[in-house]
């Protein structure tokens, strides 16, 4: 008898597997139970290949009690540690001078993380938001899966002893609530902004003589002579490096191929998400399903509750980190004879204060005040590059419209659901819910998209124009970063009609781009997602247009565009693309180089260090370089180390001898200029830096970058940002263990999927640094082997693969 695989979902609903045996890691444990979660909650958890688990519910709650469990059976100590955070508890069990792993902010110590997350606990902003009706707030589903999240992340602490040395036995190990789990959502909405500014917001303080006549006027009189000093350009350079697109911790490419260039007439996407290697931003792959109502597959970031890429049956998506600037600031006009008030249309408001206490290990605890407006908190710096000093006259506070947003979980949901891109489309609308992300994606009708469909700060160039101080006339049209008098209602953001909270752009106003043969995104402003069709036309915040784009997207349209104009297209070719490791730098100045360096008098270069080197072996390299970042390449090692000194010494404008043109933005610029002042030292000081570590000029780039797991090096391909490698790696330099050896950000969760006119998605997937953290589990670094041999898993999305799997194993998880 044939079972179809519907009915063989909801028998795994059912099944009792109290002999199966569990993960990895989840062996007995009695843990201690702060806050006991009842209700019975339970699931069915089957295991494929490298630990990928396939959860199946007979609903929401239950659907986020399976993933809550498999996701602390895999993640345990990276996701207590984030919840440390969110409670604000990281100076009471780490110290306050510690630095945090910057994964939910980007706090500087775990004092400035704490009183800032304290702030945000002790105010209850999660409740209030969690408390709007949908859409403005969580949807009953989203609610109700945060709630199973959390009694499943519960019952794996009650039932089994952690093995991960990170957090074996520790204290700070403890039961969440399911608002605990909205809080690390939270943090995730607001990493663009608020979490963006947390050193500024906790350290701003009003000058010293606050409320003394002497006091303002001395303070006034230091304003005056620091804004003689300021140099409002630097603030915009600042800005510029805060926001730009290859600024960023995370990024990613993504490509989505219409019907129009497949060799079946259905889309194609490529993901490939360059995000932390290590960390509680971390993705997790798993299938949710919830028969005859949900059922997709997927990258998760570890603490949230549903699939953020991924796919379905019938559509598939991925993001990429987007150009929009999610925040803006308002500088406040102050009372001078009271630095905390500030003045609108001529009345006076007062700032209110948040006092927050921290409580620090092994010493006193700490007390703040933080001081907020109309606007949001007022902040001293973004950042080191960007200072916003408070003065007597003058302070400025953050607007950031994602403080308000706990919507991405329905947006996730909601694509997950999906049947098409214009479903897609539809729950972008409703939900309003991406914070610092576009979308691009392909469905198996044949059509793709790209929409930077995010949530920003309502800032028109026209309320630009009328509202921007001295400062926000330079900041905004260069970064992006409007600067407003906070002093005028008339310049306050404003509402579109439909728009789901007040002071946002609506859905009618995001950059977006249907059904052409494809699209594309590598970070870069929704200009040219395809270089015949542009888009123009859209407000500032969001991006820049006619500008000079990154070395990767140049690289990436070249690519993308040539598979489009040969056509015949198939997921396999979405392989190659991923794993083709070509280098657009290298294909623009490796030749000049080897050049430049072969004109070298005497073939000697001097360094910087004043000292003569033989740089003619280095020619022949560079000439014989294949122009690739694949582990065997010889000369790619050389060629990075050459060109990360070459492009951080010389200005933009002195590299190219063709200069950027907008009417050939990815021709240009071009022809590199040995001629340049930092070519030789920067060709002296590489071949120095790596004889010097005893490595091979020609030594292959495998040798040499890589990772460490279990003892044993593990190469990895790919390449740093300003190479323009679409299999973007940023690898950690230890001349003195040999090279790269260890990675911070890079290619993470990848798909490549199409359909083939089956019920099942043709799909081949990667996480490139594997399922576990913990370093006692089998599935610790299996995926990471796999992506240093450049070899994929196939995606087992449909019942009949699931159940033929060698490897599987099914376990029922519930409450006890």
């Amino acid at each position: 008898m044939r079972i179809r695989p519907r009915r063989l979902a909801v028998a795994a609903v059912a099944l009792l597997t109290a002999g199966a045996a569990l993960p990895a890691g989840a062996a007995e444990r009695p843990g201690r139970q702060e806050h006991p979660s009842h209700g019975g909650l339970s699931a069915v958890v089957r295991y494929t290949e490298y630990g990928i688990p396939h959860i199946v519910a007979k609903d929401y709650a239950n659907l986020g009690f399976g993933t809550g469990w498999a996701q602390a059976a895999d993640q345990v100590c990276t996701l207590a540690d984030g919840f440390v955070t969110v409670r604000g508890d990281r100076s009471r069990f780490f110290g306050p001078d510690a630095a945090t792993d910057g994964s939910l902010s980007s706090a500087a110590t775990n004092l400035a993380s704490d009183l800032y997350f304290r702030g945000v606990r002790e105010a209850r902003t999660v409740e209030r938001l969690l408390a709007e009706p949908a859409p403005r707030g969580p949807s009953r589903e989203v609610k109700e899966m945060m709630r199973g999240f959390a009694a499943g992340y519960n019952a794996w602490l009650r039932q089994n002893r952690i093995t991960d040395p990170a957090c074996r036995d520790a204290a700070w190990v403890r039961p969440v609530t399911p608002t605990d789990v909205a809080a690390r959502g939270f943090a995730v909405s607001v990493l663009g902004g608020q979490g963006r500014a947390v050193d500024g917001i906790t350290a701003a303080q009003p000058p010293s003589g606050a409320g003394s006549p002497s006091g303002a006027a001395s303070a006034s009189s230091a304003a005056g002579k620091g804004a003689a000093r300021s140099d409002a350009e630097a603030v915009a350079r600042g800005a510029r490096e805060l926001f730009g697109a290859d600024s960023a911790d995370m990024g990613s490419n993504a490509v989505a191929f219409s019907g129009k260039t497949t060799a079946n007439g259905r889309g194609l996407l490529l993901g490939n998400p360059h995000y932390p290697w290590q960390g509680g931003r971390r993705f997790w792959q798993s299938q949710q399903t919830v028969p005859g109502r949900l059922n997709v597959m997927g990258g998760s970031l570890l603490g949230t509750v549903n699939i953020a890429i991924g796919h379905n049956a019938h559509v598939a998506w991925s993001h990429t980190v987007a150009t929009g600037v999610p925040l803006n600031l308002h500088q406040l006009t102050l009372d001078p004879a009271d630095p905390t008030v500030y003045l609108v249309d001529g009345e006076r408001e007062r700032m209110r204060k948040r006092t927050v206490t921290v409580p620090v290990v092994n010493g006193a605890p700490v007390t703040r005040t933080q001081w907020w407006t109309r606007y949001g908190p007022v902040v001293t710096s973004l950042g080191a590059s960007v200072p916003l000093p408070w003065t007597a006259t003058t302070a400025y506070a953050l607007n950031d419209p994602n403080a308000s947003n706990l919507r991405a979980s329905d947006t996730g949901l909601g694509f997950s659901k999906a049947r098409s891109t214009a479903d897609l489309l539809g729950v972008l609308r409703r939900t309003q819910g991406l914070p610092w992300v576009n979308t691009i994606a392909a469905d198996a009708r044949g059509h793709s998209l790209f929409t930077q469909s995010q949530v920003l700060p309502r800032v028109t160039d026209d309320l630009a124009g009328r509202c921007s101080t001295p400062l926000g006339k330079v900041t905004y049209p260069s970064a992006g970063l409007a600067i407003l008098d906070g002093s005028r209602s008339d310049c306050a953001l404003g509402s579109d009609r439909d728009a789901v909270q007040p002071g946002i752009f609506g859905p009618a106003r995001m950059p977006t781009l249907k059904d052409a043969p494809y699209a594309e995104n590598s970070n870069d402003s929704a200009w040219l997602a395809n270089a015949d069709r542009p888009l123009t036309g859209y407000e500032r915040v969001f991006g820049d247009i006619g500008t000079q784009r990154s070395m990767r997207t140049r690289g990436a349209i070249e690519d993308v565009a040539a598979l489009a104009d040969r056509g015949g297209l198939t997921v396999r070719d979405l392989q190659r693309q991923q794993f083709a490791d070509r280098a657009p730098a290298g294909d623009l100045a490796a030749e000049d180089a080897a050049e430049g360096c072969a004109a070298l008098p005497g073939g000697t270069a001097t360094a910087a260090d004043g000292k003569a080197v033989d740089v003619r072996e280095a020619c022949s390299v560079l000439a014989a370089w294949d122009r690739t970042m694949d582990p065997g390449s010889r000369g790619a090692l050389l060629f990075d180390r050459f060109w990360r000194r070459l492009t951080a010494s010389t200005p933009a404008a002195q590299l190219w001898k063709v200069p950027f043109s907008a009417t050939d933005p990815v021709g240009t610029p071009r022809g590199l200029d040995t001629a340049a002042p930092g070519f030789a030292t920067a060709l002296a000081d590489a071949v120095a830096e790596l004889r010097a570590a005893g490595i091979a000029l020609d030594s292959r780039l495998g040798d040499h970058q890589v990772v460490v797991r279990g003892g044993r090096r593990v190469p990895v391909p790919g390449g740093t940002e300003s190479i323009g490698v679409w299999n973007k790696i940023e690898p950690r330099w230890d001349p003195a263990r040999g090279g790269y050896t260890e990675v911070s950000t890079g290619s993470s969760y990848i798909q490549a999927v199409g359909w083939d006119g089956s019920r099942c998605p043709v799909a081949r997937t990667l996480l490139t640094y594997a399922q576990s953290s913990n370093p006692n589990s089998p599935h610790h670094s299996d995926q990471t082997r796999l992506f240093s041999q450049e070899r994929w898993v196939t995606s087992r999305f449909c019942e009949k693969d699931i159940w033929s799997s060698p490897e599987l194993r099914v376990v029922r998880v519930h409450e006890r």
